[in-house]
């Protein structure tokens, strides 16, 4: 925004010049000729405003005619089409009186200026904080006065532009006025003149939104070469290019009454490119959409933008792709086909995020990949993470997430899941609603909330673990208990409370029956009621509107404890649902621990070596006391 502040202070010892009357179209232009003229500061001179002459003209088949002065009433009929008439020209003439700054005026404590945008087709009057106005008999016309003659410094027009100030100066002038005296403590500004503004020209641009999709930097800016996108996915409506089409802008004008061009469009990325049959190519009248028709990775070959749903790579490293970032909802899938049990199919430290993957060797060092369907063919690293709905892995060693896991030889690593199956186990961690192992070894902690199963067992050391905490935190559950507390808190207090509403309106029944049969007496025989008999009815009425209120409360808050309640016992009764089952023999040292929730105690049971405990599962006593037993099924 440009802005033309106040004029400085003048100095009171320079030369004063006698008052001079001028006619100009430029008044800043002429206060500095006279400054030159007089040798004296341009900023001791001020002016007044005398007169100001309107005048137009509009050129005809490459002629003009002669300027021609307007009315107050022409002003304003002038309309818009006048205004945005490239052919219409306007000018101004003012009788300005020159004369040097002798004393100081009533104004002078408000500190402002006036400063437009870029364009100049809106003006702004800025009042300054610590600015006082005071108001006087002539203020309101003193100070549009001011107004128009820091307008004319800034040598815009008056009287065209200007219609929005009256209103939105009202409200400041009716608050001096009846005020006497305003204070800024903060800045305020007023729109006080607005031309024509121009429409900007639109040059074309070709957008490719896939492209943003890069996300090559890491947090503090830095170029990471590991994310350079080897695969940009799309999901189905996806935006994936913009072709904006150029437009030419619109006329305008601004304040000081020159018209204003719009520059003609650049166009210098029409499309040249072609599209496959899975991108739709949508014309609108601004643009042009290239869109998914369905799910996958975008490809450019041979001038042709295209989507596919299948990439094939021999590995996904550093060196060959970088990590790779696709959308879980995209339908991309992608085969890694290093087999060579010596190299890594995903590299050190590599990510990837796909819908699904194949990978027929290994995974490497501190890679992670996140997926809704997974087969590793080979082995995952000790350091490596993958997660996947449905996952499917030859050797583990590292750490897995997942719904449905098959996992043919975990070797000391940690997987959690809602069911995981295992076809050899030796050493490990399993966390899963439902574990089935073919055969155990030894040193696996497996913790289960419902079934633990074991087809062949070889090894020992191993702990057999009932939780059915293990989809819910021990933070939810103190949460809960602390909140069941607190119900059963409400729930005594109500109590007592509605106890003692109940028992006085007992008391006071047959009062009350009284009162009922005298109100109705006075109603039946038109005498007007006693107003101490209306209001100790009224004081019935609400008592009542209370014990009503109290019950309604006594009752949500007891449905709430028998919700919360339930919740806790269902989640406690599913330990004893839970099974442990050995379909061969107990062999070596192995344990098995229930944890009960409430009383918060664990049950631990050694079965004996060589032992056919085939079923195993918590049994309460009717003394209380829990045990683990031998059950039939």
């Amino acid at each position: 925004m440009g802005l033309f502040t106040k004029e400085s202070e003048h100095d009171t010892e320079v030369p004063q010049i006698k008052p001079i009357v001028v006619r100009t179209s430029n008044v800043a232009k002429e206060l500095l000729q006279a400054s030159v003229n007089y040798k004296v500061p341009v900023h001791s001179l001020d002016f007044h405003l005398l007169d100001t002459q309107t005048f137009t003209k509009t050129a005809v088949d490459g002629s003009a005619e002669d300027w021609i002065e307007l009315s107050a009433d022409e002003i304003k009929d002038l309309k818009e089409e006048h205004f945005l008439n490239p052919k219409f020209e306007l000018k101004q003439t003012h009788e300005i009186e020159i004369h040097s700054i002798t004393e100081a005026h009533p104004l002078d404590t408000i500190d402002m200026s006036i400063g437009g945008n870029t364009t100049l087709c809106k003006i702004y009057l800025t009042i300054k904080p610590g600015s006082t106005a005071n108001y006087y008999e002539t203020f309101n016309d003193d100070f549009i006065h001011l107004v128009n003659k820091k307008k004319l410094r800034a040598n815009l027009m008056i009287g065209l532009f200007d219609s929005v100030m009256a209103q939105n100066i009202a409200d400041f002038l009716a608050k001096v006025r009846i005020q006497g005296s305003v204070h800024f403590e903060t800045q305020e500004r007023f729109l006080i003149a607005q031309g024509y503004e121009p429409v900007e020209t639109v040059n074309d641009k070709l957008i490719l939104h896939f492209e943003n999709k890069r996300q090559n930097q890491d947090e503090h800016g830095r170029i990471d070469y590991a994310k350079r996108g080897y695969v940009m996915s799309a999901v189905e409506n996806e935006l994936l290019i913009e072709y904006i089409k150029p437009k030419r802008g619109e006329n305008g004008r601004n304040c000081r009454g020159e018209f204003i061009t719009p520059k003609e469009p650049i166009v210098k990325y029409e499309p040249t490119f072609g599209v496959g049959d899975k991108i739709e190519v949508v014309d609108n009248p601004a643009n042009i959409e290239y869109r998914a028709k369905s799910g996958g990775y975008v490809t450019f070959e041979n001038g042709i933008y295209d989507i596919r749903t299948e990439v094939e790579v021999t590995e996904i490293s550093f060196k060959t792709t970088g990590s790779i970032d696709t959308q879980l909802d995209a339908d991309v899938s992608i085969n890694v086909k290093e087999k060579d049990a010596l190299k890594d199919a995903i590299g050190t430290g590599m990510e990837v995020t796909v819908n699904n993957i194949n990978i027929d060797g290994n995974i490497g060092p501190n890679a992670k990949v996140t997926a809704k369907k997974a087969v590793v063919e080979g082995q995952v690293h000790q350091s490596a993470v993958i997660t996947a709905d449905d996952l499917t892995i030859n050797i583990h060693k590292g750490t897995a997430y997942g719904k449905e896991i098959h996992i043919a030889r975990l070797e000391h690593g940690t997987v959690e899941g809602e069911k995981v199956t295992v076809s050899q186990a030796t050493g490990g961690k399993i966390r899963a609603r439902e574990i089935v192992i073919e055969m155990l070894g030894s040193h696996v902690k497996m913790t289960a909330s419902h079934l633990i199963e074991i087809k062949q067992l070889q090894g020992g050391e191993n702990q057999f673990i009932i939780d059915p905490m293990i989809n819910e935190s021990s933070e939810s559950l103190a949460e809960r208990s602390e909140k069941m507390g607190q119900v059963k808190q409400a729930i005594r207090d109500i109590q007592k409370e509605l106890l003692g509403y109940e028992q006085t309106w007992r008391e006071n029944a047959a009062g009350m029956e009284d009162l009922k049969r005298k109100l109705a007496h006075y109603k039946n025989n038109g005498i007007k009621m006693p107003t101490a008999f209306v209001q100790k009815y009224q004081q019935h009425q609400a008592f009542k509107a209370k014990i009503e209120a109290l019950r309604v409360e006594l009752k949500t808050k007891e449905d709430q404890y028998a919700w919360l309640s339930e919740k806790h016992t269902a989640l406690q009764s599913e330990i004893f649902e839970a099974r442990i089952v050995n379909h061969d023999r107990w062999k070596n040292h192995n344990e098995i621990l229930f944890k009960l929730i409430d009383p918060p105690i664990e049950v631990l049971y050694v079965p004996t070596h060589n032992s056919e405990e085939k079923i195993l599962g918590l049994h309460e006593s009717e003394e209380g006391e829990f045990t683990i037993k031998v059950l039939q099924q």
